[in-house]
């Protein structure tokens, strides 16, 4: 019997209400984690997003990109690069490309980086994460990485459609599916 991983990620999926009497839910996708039919079937159904466009790089942001890139890297044959948040943990010890995310989901700046050396020039390079609201991520990556962007394969893309566009952002679902 086939499985529907739209269906499974919709039923997997949760809002919560973190109870500080703001209204404000968060998303809660855990249960896309738990679920091994989910886990099995997110790095091909990632990866055919793009598979036309040959990336031989996956480059993901923490923290939930470290999970999600090696599986789609892994179906498409790729190989991976980390994209690390600053501040979060003692500083990397290798040389690091940086860009400035201006405003990210919860409207903070931040900065993501890369290691140098690490994206050769002929490369062609997939952005991955699970959700995409401003594009703000994935704007900073594209601008770390030049012609060799390809473009971003997201579980959510909540992306207004020209920001989606302009970002060549693809998502298996969009926001107002959950």
């Amino acid at each position: 019997m086939a499985v529907d991983l739209g269906d499974r990620l919709r039923a997997a999926f949760r809002w919560t209400d973190p109870g500080d009497g703001t209204g404000y839910l968060v998303s809660n996708r855990s249960g896309w984690w738990r679920d091994p039919l989910i886990i099995s079937g997110l790095g091909d159904a990632l990866g055919a997003l793009f598979r036309e466009s040959s990336p031989t790089v996956v480059v993901s942001p923490e923290v939930t990109g470290f999970l999600l890139g090696p599986l789609v890297a892994r179906a498409l044959g790729a190989g991976f690069v980390e994209a690390y948040r600053a501040g979060v943990r003692r500083p990397i010890a290798e040389p690091m490309r940086w860009a400035t995310v201006p405003s990210d989901h919860r409207g903070e700046e931040q900065l993501l980086g890369v290691r140098e050396g690490l994206i050769a020039p002929d490369d062609r390079v997939l952005v991955v994460d699970d959700w995409a609201a401003t594009g703000a991520q994935i704007r900073a990556l594209r601008s770390l990485l030049g012609d060799n962007y390809v473009g971003a394969a997201v579980i959510v893309d909540e992306c207004p459609p020209k920001v989606a566009a302009s970002l060549t952002i693809r998502g298996l679902l969009r926001g107002s599916d959950l």
